[in-house]
């Protein structure tokens, strides 16, 4: 089994410096959070000094330079670079957000990468995101109907009720709103956290669904639910727009109208 560490703290220290090339004008230092467990030394923050006349315009680019044409050792997720998969979130000059869609001329100075704050680490900015999609499986992100679907046709839904599931089913479970939460950090084993939230209210307010109260009891609890304090780290930070405060407040609100 692979061990894990949390990400970096006031142990880290200063780790290996790769300069940038000679005759390199445009450069920028990178500062990216190290850790193996393979090694035995403390988590350390790498610098990579960049010639961005070599680099796309991306923090993901920059990754994918480094990791091509610097150290190949340097290990990171990504996939689809356009903003849908979530596999590149990261911490970024302080915030949580997708390498792919943020630009490096964004950040003044030089750019401080790390993984997503309070989650473990599986090696370097790889998070282990098991915990937080158990959270997810546990409300049963899926339709639930005890009514057969009309023969040859879906199950229909008017323009009003469809356009109460915008701003959640386009959430693709970076979980950048979830590691940016202060009751998540201290509640993680017990508050569902917003993204886990936003998809619970994706179905609770799906017309299609027969199981609202249902899903609305196994809320009830003082923690999954209601550890929330609307700080609204989670709407700020979210790379898609979203507004997963705004879910979670819906759901407060159908609980007390339930009394």
């Amino acid at each position: 089994m692979v061990e894990i560490r949390l990400p970096a703290n006031s142990r880290t220290r200063e780790g290996k410096t790769y300069p940038a090339p000679q005759n390199a004008v445009n450069t920028r230092e990178f500062k990216v959070y190290r850790w193996s467990p393979d090694d035995e030394e403390n988590p350390t923050i790498d610098t990579y000094v960049l010639d961005l006349d070599k680099v796309g315009p991306m923090v993901l680019d920059a990754l994918l330079y480094i990791k091509d044409h610097v150290d190949e050792t340097l290990t990171f997720r990504r996939s689809c670079r356009e903003g849908i998969c979530g596999s590149c979130a990261m911490n970024i000059d302080g915030e949580n957000t997708l390498a792919c869609l943020k630009p490096i001329d964004s950040i003044k100075d030089e750019v401080k990468i790390s993984p997503l704050p309070h989650m473990p680490v599986v090696k370097d900015l790889v998070s282990n995101l098991n915990g937080a999609y158990a959270q997810l499986n546990a409300i049963q992100p899926w339709l639930k109907s005890d009514t057969p679907p009309p023969p040859d046709e879906e199950r229909r839904q008017s323009i009003e009720e469809r356009e109460k599931l915008d701003g959640m089913w386009e959430c693709i479970l970076c979980f950048c709103c979830t590691t940016s939460c202060p009751s998540y950090w201290w509640n993680g084993d017990k508050y569902l956290g917003p993204a886990t939230l936003l998809a619970a209210n994706r179905w609770i307010v799906d017309s299609r669904d027969d199981h609202t109260a249902e899903r609305l009891d196994a809320l009830q609890d003082p923690m999954s639910l209601y550890a929330c304090r609307t700080i609204m780290n989670c709407t700020q930070t979210c790379p898609k727009g979203l507004n997963p405060a705004k879910a979670i407040a819906n759901i407060k609100k159908m609980q007390i109208d339930r009394g």
